[in-house]
């Protein structure tokens, strides 16, 4: 970390040139002394990137900003305040902290949180950083957070980890034996030391696998922003043997979609069949990630249009923690058809259907936009039929 990045007239000037391409900087003489343009890149980069993911960083004076790629793994705001509403207690420890964003927030749960993180120069930023934000209970510790727990003595009443999710050549990976650490490996280590341990995964990781590969599985929270699953929290809880419950939310610009269930509903559940009526239902993708296929109908009342095709249909207007569609027609999967809705343009989505949206596209020449809607889907009577539509604007 380069204290020289924090003068007055570097500040400014990361300031007003932030939302331009600085990568010509690298083929310029240095503009500060005594630090680098690639420094200087680093700074103009890492904020840019910060806009959006993370607001208070960005609107904050005086933050240092890390490498991209410690951007790039860290947790966005929303996704981080929404971790800090699952826990409660003293003491926290974050043995994988990075760029302590969850720290942060983590922080105005606990009352106090231990962050640790083995890279030297990360733990320096992310402690300035703190300083700045104002954050007084947080203890920043460059260490292997594995480590720190077999030395610490007090009371931890919950341990938060984030594996990195690439491997030595730094391609990704989401099976929990191939991230670092470890959490199977140390599993015995993690809970001899809490009674609660917060792990974030992959969002490709399978919900069995993990329930299978893991022990005392209370929750698993699927968190999405604008219908993109980003994360899976699972909250482990010593020696807890009932139903796992699944938690489901979807975070867009017209608000927020929760749906939430226990693995035992959905077993039990039962689905009604139907084929297409005047409206189509599809659930958000933390949805379709949890696979409540059954529980999901049966709770808002609505019929499947095929046990494998995730679609819902009603006569009438429901709440759904989803899309809604008007349909206008029902059409058979033919050229014909389809050539008959004389569409330059539609948004096509297929699903349990032998065919790509992309190979539909190329035979049919329907360019990717507009306000119409093609789902191309296996219908209860194993019959491939178009449902034409228009969306729902809530």
């Amino acid at each position: 970390m380069n204290v020289a990045v924090l003068n007055e007239e570097v500040q400014d000037y990361i300031e007003r040139h932030h939302h331009k391409d600085a990568t010509p900087l690298l083929f310029k003489k240095p503009i500060f002394e005594g630090v680098s343009n690639t420094e200087l890149l680093q700074q103009l980069v890492g904020k840019q990137k910060c806009k959006k993911k993370l607001p208070l960083w960005f609107g904050t004076p005086g933050i240092y900003y890390p490498p991209k790629l410690n951007l790039e793994q860290t947790s966005s705001e929303i996704t981080a305040r929404y971790k800090a509403e699952i826990v409660s207690g003293e003491r926290l420890v974050d043995i994988t902290g990075g760029f302590g964003v969850d720290t942060y927030y983590f922080a105005k749960k606990m009352d106090t949180v231990v962050h640790c993180d083995i890279n030297e120069e990360l733990s320096r930023i992310t402690a300035h950083n703190f300083s700045v934000l104002g954050t007084n209970n947080i203890t920043v510790l460059p260490a292997n957070g594995l480590q720190f727990l077999k030395e610490d003595a007090e009371k931890i009443d919950w341990i938060f980890i984030d594996p990195s999710r690439r491997n030595p050549e730094q391609r990704k990976v989401f099976r929990l034996a191939d991230c670092t650490p470890d959490v199977i490996s140390h599993f015995k280590l993690l809970m001899g030391r809490t009674d609660n341990l917060l792990i974030k995964t992959a969002p490709l990781l399978d919900l069995s696998q993990g329930i299978n590969e893991l022990k005392w599985v209370k929750q698993i929270h699927i968190v999405a922003i604008q219908n993109e699953v980003k994360e899976l929290l699972w909250v482990i809880q010593n020696g807890y043997q009932g139903n796992v419950s699944v938690k489901t939310i979807n975070f867009t610009h017209s608000g927020v979609m929760r749906f939430d269930f226990d693995r035992e509903e959905e077993s039990t559940a039962v689905s009604t069949f139907s084929g297409p009526q005047h409206y189509l239902y599809e659930p958000n993708a933390a949805i379709l990630k949890s696979g409540v296929f059954k529980k999901i109908g049966e709770t808002y009342g609505l019929f499947k249009l095929h046990r494998n095709t995730h679609l819902y249909t009603h006569s009438e207007l429901c709440p759904f923690p989803g899309r809604r569609f008007k349909i206008k027609q029902t059409l058979p999967y033919s050229k014909k058809a389809l050539k008959a809705l004389r569409l330059q343009k539609a948004n096509i989505s297929c699903r349990n259907f032998p065919e790509t949206s992309a190979v539909i596209r190329k035979k049919t020449k329907i360019k990717d936009g507009g306000e119409h809607y093609l789902f191309f889907v296996k219908n209860s009577e194993e019959k491939q039929v178009v449902l034409h539509c228009e969306k729902i604007e809530r």
